[in-house]
């Protein structure tokens, strides 16, 4: 064996298991991304990256959301009914002439408040978050079809000014005003969990609640806090989503917890709770996004092949995790 190949050796050996699957999550975006550059001469372009954060700005905010809550060891499967409810709600109100600011508060009280009656219910009554959470995306879905059974175009000048607007280069490159804001809530989200006392809070209810509990850690106000600060997120992906699409559908977001909770696993959250990281899940989204602009380019592949893709990755990343878990036992 090289001195090389030793010094790598002890490196990985040395190397903290909680980064392992964020690295391999790397790893898979470089190789995904050279896949596509070797195959299509276009992929190479900077626009194509951007174009993956313009198209999955919403859903990275939601997946940071879903951090938090995978981080306590809880699930919230009430996130795509949440953005599709905050959606619907915009549409309604502005079409009805409600001024835009107003709109934006009463969208952005929408997702908080069902996450916080969420948390209570999870916390003071001891039911199974996943339980929970699941009447949360029924009765929210619920309440999008109560709203209208149809598609509610939005119309309205600023929301307008929000699709249309672009942050640009010299060269012609350019994101959405959307990609900047899931960047201030990643940069946020990611401050939060590393430097504040939530965050640390976060990480011991995940390692241990019990033992978080007879430290006297905050375990029922913090998994409340969570599951809010969860529903805040689907609330800003779900105007984000109303800014890229400018309606609101009923049945819009269908299944996007699943891709949200996908992302969180294969940017190396753990299902368990106690470690992960908030950068992980970017790359988890954009794992997910080349994927999709790789079947994209291809133009032979059916849609579905990218939930064929995607649950692969997720079933190896479960997998790498418990073996991780194991080897370190």
């Amino acid at each position: 064996m090289t001195t090389l190949s030793l010094t790598a050796a002890r490196t990985w050996s040395r190397l903290p298991r909680r980064h392992v699957p964020v690295l391999a999550t790397g790893v898979l975006l470089l190789v995904l991304y050279g896949v596509g550059v070797s195959q299509y001469r276009a992929f190479s372009n900077v626009q194509v990256i951007f174009n993956v954060f313009i198209d999955n700005g919403f859903l990275l905010v939601v997946a940071v959301g879903m951090t938090f809550v995978i981080l306590t060891g809880g699930i919230d499967l009430s996130v795509g009914s949440v953005v599709a409810m905050t959606a619907m709600v915009s549409a309604f109100l502005l079409g009805r002439g409600a001024p835009a600011a107003l709109v934006l508060l009463v969208a952005l009280l929408i997702g908080p408040t069902l996450g916080f009656l969420m948390g209570c219910v999870i916390h003071f009554f001891d039911i199974q978050p996943f339980i929970v959470t699941l009447a949360g995306m029924f009765f929210a879905r619920g309440m999008c079809t109560f709203i209208s059974d149809s598609s509610i175009p939005i119309t309205d000048g600023f929301w307008t000014r929000m699709s249309q607007e672009r942050i640009g280069d010299p060269s012609g490159n350019f994101v959405s005003i959307s990609v900047l804001i899931a960047f201030v809530v990643v940069a946020v989200a990611a401050y939060v969990l590393a430097y504040t006392r939530l965050g640390r809070n976060v990480y011991a209810i995940g390692g241990n609640a019990q033992s978080a509990l007879l430290m006297g850690l905050p375990v029922g106000r913090t998994r409340i806090a969570v599951y809010t600060i969860s529903g805040f997120c689907a609330a800003i992906g779900g105007i984000l989503l109303s800014f890229y699409t400018l309606s609101g559908a009923p049945l819009i977001a269908v299944g996007m917890e699943l891709d949200v909770i996908a992302a969180v696993v294969i940017g190396g959250t753990v299902l368990t709770g106690g470690s992960g990281y908030v950068f992980g899940t970017v790359l988890g989204v954009l794992v997910l996004g080349v994927i999709q602009t790789l079947i994209t380019f291809d133009g032979s592949l059916n849609s579905w092949w990218t939930r064929i893709v995607i649950g692969g990755l997720l079933f190896a990343f479960i997998l790498l995790q418990r073996l991780i878990g194991i080897r370190y036992k």
